[in-house]
């Protein structure tokens, strides 16, 4: 695709741009068979936003720029900022140990609340929403985050965590005495201008979008339900709009109200974590934040996808530019992926939508070191291998996958379907014996509990 000079850019009217927006967000959404989306710029002081199609296909009614839309895990910087305003309220320190604040947590030793919010506390994903259902914050920590369940020192490596934020919003409970709820709405919603939204209000005081499950291949689009679990809420229960996520993204890059987060504040929350090293999900990590290297550039933010909907923040803050994306459907990513790509010929912006791919050389079989039974709480993940030497991945007894290795010990999925390579994670060496002991995929990590 042509790139487009900082001239071409410039000399184009705002209303131009919001145009060329408009149709390709409208194209793409087609494209795509997404039912409704929504996309917001801030770029150069001026704030395009677009919205495309149906928030729900079952009643026709359409999305607008007030939408708000299931985010996921996109909740996690919410979650994450609330926590820096309390350390920067000297309410609690991102050194404290999580159990001094968190009873069911004291047996978590050398816990901290930074390594709490940056994934790099060792603690498990935590289980499925329906296991997760009937429990309160305390017992679910209590259950699932005992000291057998850790799958690495804290410090010591990441492991996407939804049990971590169910942490966090326990910690915000304890120091605030309010729920979390409560807290977000107080703390940071508000004043952010942002009309609070969550998953479970039976009278949403706003337009609400529904997520959608779409066949691309037959075409059929149905509504699904939200079925996160009450207690998870900290890790995934808001809804928004773009337009109120690019209110976060100022505000991440210090360019928001001083009264909610100050730039030191901020910068806080950008700075890379030690020992993060997030494989597909990003580039490094900070508190409650991906962050993603372009060229000379480092942004921050956050994917997230509910039942049915794709969510994407970007933000950059030496410019100060946001890119926020919404989509009611579970095939929003490869929109907004192809959208992020477009982003620089029509605004001049070039946002990092993924991870960097590395150089990895041509995949090479790693049966001796890597076949085996990994674990991650509940969830296991078994590596096998075929009479060919060939590897495949099953979690939890599903349906195995085959596993594409590189030398440098990073994998790709192969969908089974299509036969398309989808980055997937990497084994990791135990670092004083140099045997495999861990497999990271998608960001989780899991420990070695068989040998094949």
């Amino acid at each position: 695709m042509p790139h487009a000079s900082s001239a071409q850019v410039a000399s184009r009217q705002p209303t131009h741009i919001r145009r060329l927006l408009q149709e390709r967000l409208d194209t793409l959404a087609r494209t795509h068979q997404v039912p409704g989306a929504q996309l917001a710029v801030q770029v150069d002081s001026v704030t395009y936003t677009v919205q495309t199609g149906e928030a729900d296909v079952s009643t026709g009614e359409m999305f607008t720029a007030d939408t708000a839309v299931p985010l996921g895990s996109v909740t996690k910087p919410y979650t994450a900022a609330v926590v820096q305003l309390l350390a920067d309220d000297g309410d609690l320190a991102l050194t404290d140990l999580v159990g001094t604040h968190v009873p069911e947590l004291r047996r978590a030793p050398h816990l901290t609340v930074r390594q709490l919010l940056s994934h790099t506390g060792g603690l498990p994903t935590g289980p499925d929403s329906d296991d997760a259902a009937p429990l309160s914050p305390a017992r679910y920590l209590s259950s699932y985050c005992s000291g057998r369940d850790v799958v690495c020192t804290p410090g010591s490596g990441f492991s996407y965590s939804n049990a971590g934020y169910v942490a966090a919003g326990r910690l915000i409970e304890a120091v605030t005495g309010m729920p979390w709820q409560d807290a977000v709405r107080a703390l940071l919603l508000e004043p952010l201008g942002t009309v609070p939204a969550f998953l479970g209000d039976r009278a949403p005081t706003r337009p609400v979008a529904r997520g959608h499950s779409v066949n691309t291949t037959s075409g059929r689009v149905l509504p699904v339900q939200q079925n996160l679990a009450p207690v998870e809420a900290p890790a995934g229960a808001l809804l928004a709009s773009a337009l109120d996520l690019v209110a976060l993204g100022r505000t991440l890059t210090g360019h928001g109200p001083r009264t909610v987060l100050t730039p030191d504040a901020a910068e806080e929350m950008r700075r890379p974590v030690p020992g993060a090293a997030p494989g597909v999900l990003a580039d490094a990590w900070g508190l409650g934040l991906a962050l993603f290297q372009q060229g000379a550039q480092q942004w921050c933010g956050h994917d997230g996808n509910a039942q049915g909907t794709s969510c994407h923040l970007r933000a950059e803050p030496d410019s100060g530019t946001v890119v926020a994306f919404t989509s009611n459907a579970n095939n929003g990513t490869a929109l907004w992926h192809e959208l992020a790509e477009d982003l620089d010929r029509i605004t001049g912006v070039q946002v990092p939508s993924a991870a960097r791919r590395s150089e990895r050389g041509r995949a090479v079989a790693l049966l001796p070191q890597c076949a085996g039974t990994y674990h991650n709480g509940t969830v296991e993940y078994r590596v096998a291998a075929d009479a060919d030497g060939s590897l495949t991945l099953t979690v939890n007894g599903d349906t195995p996958a085959p596993l594409v290795c590189y030398p440098d010990l990073t994998c790709d999925l192969v969908d089974p379907a299509s036969g398309r390579r989808h980055p997937g994670g990497r084994f990791v060496r135990d670092p004083d014996s140099g045997a495999i002991d861990r497999v990271q995929i998608s960001g989780r990590t899991a420990r070695r509990t068989v040998t094949a």
